[in-house]
């Protein structure tokens, strides 16, 4: 009796409990869609339509963040195959060749705008009356700050409760002027250029926020909404080939990591990262972590599940990150997880951009 009673309890971990386990979104995150404009930040709209062709080929679910964000939120079910399509700064390039691609195949996304360079009317923005119109036809149109900003830089002389002042208020005023706008407040965040840190995600949590990194890797019940993972595609990331990886990618199963502050202090460039995952499906000898600037390294496990990477040689000043990737034991994709990392200069200034 005992033994049927482990065989059926074995039977429904694996077809109920495993399923939730390994269920996964890919959020892609795009700038420019067109043939003009800075390959690094850019794909071609011919790349653009191959790729929302493989996705529809390819029985992918395309889901609106607002819909993933909440399903992460309530631990809910994630659709096997699931894709959100995200896009920063509000370029002309998306109303006039994306949006069209997307209507064709019925694929909601996010539009990821700044303030300042509508009100401005730079002349690759979109203006308000164009983004409105976007939002009447089912993008949503969420918060990228008031001026693309780097949040996590004070001021000179600045201290630190008037720099987190100014940036509450930057990330609100933002909010309220989408808002009042199209009539959306989906509470957002893409932090510009990825860079955040413990500061402003608990700032954001008081607030209700989610927060978007530009860290690689799948998103799911392990992430932290305040830090979620998206795949940039531009530059040598726009290939389908190798984008292809990354579209069946699966949410690294992490339960604990330190640290957990992206911005780098003190000196302290070789930062040693700590790792628990659940290891139901990873073979620890499978894990591969890569140094970004100093390739493939072999991560130390300091117990069955818990790991620890560490670059060997400093950071460069300015953003860099160490992403590991396991292939399952069960199904085809990878694992994959990245942590972003951001440091000043020795100094302690910052890179211009």
């Amino acid at each position: 009796m005992l033994k049927n009673v482990s065989l059926i309890a074995l039977i429904l971990f694996t077809f109920i409990v495993w399923p939730l386990h390994a269920q996964a979104a890919v959020i892609l995150q795009y700038h420019h869609v067109s043939e003009d404009t800075p390959a690094i930040t850019s794909v071609t709209p011919a790349q653009f339509k191959e790729q929302m062709q493989y996705i529809a080929d390819n029985d992918f679910v395309v889901t609106p963040l607002s819909q993933l964000v909440e399903a992460i939120r309530d631990k809910r079910p994630i659709a096997e195959n699931t894709i959100v399509i995200t896009f920063d700064d509000g370029y002309k390039s998306i109303a006039r060749t994306a949006h069209p691609i997307l209507k064709e195949y019925g694929f909601p996304y996010t539009l990821f705008v700044s303030v300042e360079p509508i009100k401005a009317k730079y002349s690759e923005m979109m203006s308000w009356s164009e983004l409105i119109n976007l939002s009447k036809e089912g993008a949503e149109i969420a918060n990228h700050s008031w001026d693309h900003e780097h949040l996590i830089r004070r001021l000179d002389g600045e201290t630190k409760a008037q720099w987190l002042t100014r940036i509450e208020a930057n990330i609100l005023n933002t909010e309220a002027a989408i808002a009042e706008a199209t009539g959306q407040n989906h509470k957002m965040l893409a932090y510009p250029y990825g860079e955040y840190n413990q500061d402003i995600e608990l700032m954001l949590q008081q607030h209700g926020f989610v927060g978007l990194g530009q860290q690689s890797g799948a998103a799911g019940l392990h992430s932290p909404l305040t830090a979620l993972p998206r795949f940039p595609v531009a530059g040598v990331y726009a290939e389908l080939s190798s984008l292809k990886v990354k579209m069946h990618s699966l949410n690294m199963p992490v339960l604990s990591m330190t640290p957990k502050n992206p911005e780098l202090k003190d000196g302290n460039w070789r930062p040693e990262l700590k790792v628990t995952l659940d290891m139901s499906d990873i073979y620890p000898h499978q894990m591969m972590c890569f140094i970004q600037g100093q390739g493939a390294k072999k991560p130390l496990w300091l117990s069955e599940n818990e790991f620890s990477v560490r670059a060997e040689l400093d950071l460069p000043a300015g953003r860099s990150r160490y992403n590991c990737t396991a292939p399952s034991k069960t199904q085809s994709g990878y694992y994959w997880f990245s942590q972003a990392w951001v440091r000043p200069k020795n100094d302690g200034s910052w890179i211009k951009e």
